[in-house]
């Protein structure tokens, strides 16, 4: 389903953080500019994980580096039965002969 309105913008967003960060509240925010209280809290949580003020979660690139790495991981696991079966079938046909 269609947004009833485009995102916004990264340069809509820092300016929101940098309100909150200057004393205003979400909620206010959200009533003067439109987005909601919970989002703007969010934007102003996701740019201290950017900036390592919140040490309690992941950064987007850490995060993209566990997604990749468990890609990976995944891929590997798949390689390995793989050749365990083919190991497994050679073996026997060798013991036939």
């Amino acid at each position: 389903m269609p947004r009833s309105q485009p995102p916004y913008t990264e340069e809509f967003r820092r300016q929101m953080v940098e309100l909150v960060r200057a004393g205003q509240s979400p909620k206010a925010l959200a009533k003067k500019y439109g987005p909601s209280g919970p989002s703007i809290r969010t934007w102003v949580r996701q740019a201290e994980q950017e900036e390592g003020v919140r040490a309690d979660e992941l950064i987007a690139a850490e995060r993209d580096e566990l997604k990749r790495l468990r890609k990976e991981n995944r891929q590997l696991r798949e390689e390995r039965e793989i050749l365990r079966k083919a190991t497994v079938f050679f073996a026997a046909e060798t013991d036939q002969k």
